[in-house]
């Protein structure tokens, strides 16, 4: 017998797993977001219902993604 705590998790638990998959995006956001301040680059947002370029410096990077 198999102990099921210790097997991958299956397809349908994946796509179930939330927090990851949340946590997964957040991350991709940023990275992004860090790689077009540091190109040098604006980004465009939605902002009180209009879209609104955002200079390089002024995109907000949380620390933890601003050390690669």
């Amino acid at each position: 017998m198999t102990d099921r705590a210790h097997d991958p998790p299956n397809p349908l638990e994946r796509i179930q797993d939330y927090p990851r998959i949340l946590a997964a995006l957040r991350g991709a956001v940023q990275k992004a977001l860090l790689s077009h301040k540091r190109a040098g680059n604006p980004v465009a947002i939605w902002q009180d219902g209009r879209v609104v370029w955002v200079p390089p410096d002024g995109i907000p990077v949380m620390p933890e993604f601003t050390e690669e």
